[in-house]
């Protein structure tokens, strides 16, 4: 757990900076980083839990968002998930929908505890693949009040469907042929296995795939050593839990408390929050950005809608 300041944002005059950790569920040691507004009252502070991209670190997106956000007033904490970054977990590089949507429930767990924060103001934002861990998290946690995300992606959706839901049957099961052999490598080996390195484009990758690497391969933008995306890979069999875990399915549970979807109108993903959005209760709200791309979301500020989510935080995280 680094000391120094390693983040890919610059550092705000206006905000206090802290690292700290806290313990999920499972035992599973998590890294964060706190933010609170420097000009702020000793107690009663409405507060809010971020994480994500999946495949991200908190030195990138969820942090730019938490320090924007701590600038207008809230604590905010972005954390790294389990497996990932400076959080514990072994082995390294994976991802669980279970332990993952736990989670957020921990980083609610520490700002509950926190003297400055009113443990009734609680709420979450999840960006990319943890916007679906924020809603899965929303919807079983009742401690959180309100829940935003976004440029949403259901991870559990997209491996075991497929992109816009394409993966055929037989599709599936030769998935589930590869996962189920490479278990057998991985118990001969006494060691996971991982892919090639993320985002190492050789030519002809879709658009979407390019914007993804010149925003985790830019050290002008979002490189970061720690980064799955930027500088490693996931386990190669990641995928299996996802295979049969949909963590939408009680979207409509979150209700009455309220839910905000936020995705960019060019976005390949935009139909995970469009059909979230037609899944879950009043009160709801799907704000699409005009012209935005998926990474737009991740760190261009003139984009990322912050002055709608200051509104809707502070409008619902209210004692």
């Amino acid at each position: 757990m680094t000391d120094i300041w390693d983040k890919t944002f610059p550092q705000s005059d206006l905000v206090e900076h802290a690292k700290v950790s806290f313990a999920n569920r499972y035992g599973i040691t998590l890294t964060g980083d706190l933010y609170l507004p420097k000009d702020r009252p000793e107690t009663g502070l409405a507060a809010i839990a971020l994480c994500g991209p999946f495949g991200a670190v908190k030195e990138q997106a969820s942090g730019l968002y938490a320090q924007m956000l701590a600038e207008r007033g809230f604590a905010t904490l972005a954390f790294d998930p389990s497996f990932t970054g400076e959080s514990g977990g072994t082995p390294r590089n994976l991802a669980s929908p279970d332990i993952n949507t736990e989670d957020f429930s921990a980083a609610v767990d520490y700002l509950g505890l926190h003297p400055g924060v009113d443990r009734d103001r609680i709420g979450i934002l999840g960006i990319c693949g943890w916007g679906g861990m924020a809603l899965s998290a929303a919807a079983i946690d009742t401690r959180i009040k309100a829940v935003a995300t976004s440029t949403m992606y259901d991870m559990t959706r997209l491996m075991s469907k497929g992109y816009n839901d394409t993966m055929t049957p037989e599709a599936r099961r030769a998935t589930l042929d590869q996962l189920a052999a490479q278990r057998w490598r991985d118990a001969e080996a006494g060691a996971p296995g991982y892919g090639p390195v993320s985002l190492e484009l050789k030519g002809g990758e879709p658009q979407f795939v390019q914007d993804y690497a010149a925003y985790y391969k830019s050290k002008a933008r979002g490189f970061h050593p720690r980064a799955i995306n930027s500088n490693g890979s996931f386990t190669l069999t990641t995928a299996l839990p996802f295979m049969n875990l949909p963590i939408l399915t009680h979207i409509a549970e979150i209700a009455p408390r309220p839910t905000l979807l936020i995705h960019g109108e060019a976005a390949h993903s935009r139909y995970f929050s469009d059909t979230a959005f037609a899944a879950a209760a009043e009160p709801k709200e799907l704000l699409i950005i005009s012209g935005a791309t998926h990474t737009d979301l991740y760190d261009q500020i003139d984009k990322i809608p912050f002055d709608k989510l200051e509104a809707f935080f502070a409008k619902h995280l209210v004692a």
